[in-house]
């Protein structure tokens, strides 16, 4: 079988940016909070260490944007998570059950489908205050929708199968039949749409953030980051082309990646 070479250079790429982040700042002297007044919106350069420049209070950039590449990676790995857990659920039942069980369960999904994010995002907000928690749920809340719906499809084929007629003979209950059987044989789309997840997920983050809705300071995302670097992009370009240079190439590169798993899994028999 051949290699998507384009998908594989990518899955490199993503490894080597997890890698940055995490062992980045060990390499850079400066911490994420420390503020050069002697460097203030400062170009890139080698001048005490500042490689990416710093910002209008002279944070270094190297380091920021490396906190928020990890900022951005763990909320679109934990929202993706708990997106998978809740639609395989949600959706194996609904395939499993069908009648008037599927009915309105689906018709549950289809409401919340017409909920903008950012309503959502807004409405979590103003009652229970801005946390990272709380950007958790409210994007994991939206995400798993079309994953329900892509498990409840695959359920629905697997369910007509004599294994699971045979199950069911044999007097296996619904939840083990769910759990044993239908589960395990619909993985493959699962994982290839968990995979494709990822990235759009961390551009929702990142849309939040830059409404002021995400990732709140000390801490920052590369959404934040692209706010404040759009805000400086005339006097101080660098602000925004750094973490918007890292923002295009994770999400092009995870894009890739699932792509390349989509099409591998598809030419198996």
């Amino acid at each position: 079988m051949s290699i998507n070479r384009g998908a594989l250079i990518a899955l490199w790429l993503v490894l080597a940016l997890v890698a940055l982040a995490l062992a980045g700042p060990w390499l850079n002297p400066n911490t994420i909070d420390a503020l050069d007044w002697s460097h203030v919106a400062a170009a890139p350069g080698l001048a005490n260490a500042h490689w990416f420049g710093t910002d209008r209070l002279g944070r270094d950039l190297f380091v920021r944007t490396l906190e928020g590449t990890r900022m951005s990676l763990i909320v679109g790995l934990v929202a993706s998570a708990v997106s998978l857990a809740v639609g395989v659920s949600y959706g194996a039942v609904c395939g499993y059950f069908g009648g008037r069980t599927d009915y309105w369960m689906m018709r549950i999904i289809e409401i919340l489908s017409g909920l903008p994010l950012i309503f959502f995002a807004i409405f979590l907000t103003v009652i229970f205050g801005r946390s990272e928690a709380l950007l958790f749920i409210s994007i994991g809340a939206v995400g798993w929708l079309t994953m329900a719906r892509i498990v409840r499809g695959q359920t629905l084929s697997v369910r007509r199968q004599e294994f699971i007629e045979a199950a069911v003979a044999s007097g296996a209950t619904p939840g083990r039949i769910i759990a044993r059987h239908i589960i395990p044989n619909v993985l493959g789309p699962v994982i290839v749409y968990a995979t494709l997840t990822v990235p759009q997920i961390i551009l929702y983050e990142s849309f939040l953030s830059f409404l002021g809705l995400g990732v709140q300071e000390p801490h920052a995302s590369l959404g934040t980051l692209i706010a404040e670097g759009a805000v400086e992009m005339q006097g101080a370009p660098w602000i925004l082309l750094v973490p918007g240079i890292f923002l295009a190439v994770l999400l092009l590169c995870l894009n890739l990646v699932g792509d390349g798993l989509r099409d591998r899994l598809a030419k198996e028999p």
